[in-house]
């Protein structure tokens, strides 16, 4: 591959990038409204700020090399939103909903992770030592962020799991989703 052709994926793969990061920045305060668990309502909270952060050094990046971060649509991201503000939407019992949050968000820094990698060596090859280091510095945070998550579910999950034998909520009085739809069949 000639470094013009890389020059264009790293360019196109930063727009998916920026878009992605644009469309957590709306996603994660509904995200933080709906958990239950305070650290993890923190958690998105905390993750909002950086991943402004994120886009900060992302328009670094993009003022650098002269271009602009906007054009391309992360229809990636676009999809894991979905499928996060669908858990929202079936409004499942609070433990039920805080173990699947994590799991959406940790399906969301799975993506960031891969995507900030392939950037960062990409202006690697390129010589963009400026930019490989803000690169590396989100995927780092990125990465850091999974882990807080794993240690959140860590918790929640154990509590999903020990959820009372009926399916019912004691905190809420709803029923889990699961149960919820069986008595509709």
């Amino acid at each position: 591959m000639n470094s013009s052709h890389l020059r264009h994926l790293y360019i196109e793969e930063l727009k998916d990038i920026y878009n992605a990061e644009n469309q957590m920045v709306k996603a994660l305060p509904k995200m933080a409204s709906a958990a239950t668990s305070p650290d993890l309502k923190a958690g998105f909270e905390e993750h909002l700020e950086q991943t402004n952060g994120h886009i900060t050094r992302l328009e670094q990046i993009f003022k650098a090399l002269g271009e602009s971060p906007k054009g391309k649509k992360s229809r990636g991201m676009e999809g894991l939103v979905a499928e996060g503000a669908e858990l929202i939407d079936e409004d499942p019992a609070r433990e039920e909903l805080d173990a699947g949050l994590i799991s959406a968000a940790q399906r969301v820094e799975h993506y960031e992770i891969a995507a900030y990698g392939s950037v960062a060596t990409f202006a690697k090859l390129l010589g963009e030592n400026q930019a490989e280091s803000l690169l590396r510095q989100t995927l780092a945070e990125e990465k850091e962020t999974n882990d807080k998550l794993t240690e959140l579910s860590e918790a929640i999950n154990v509590d999903a799991a020990n959820a009372s034998a009926d399916g019912e909520d004691a905190s809420s009085g709803r029923k889990s989703t699961s149960k919820a739809k069986s008595a509709r069949a």
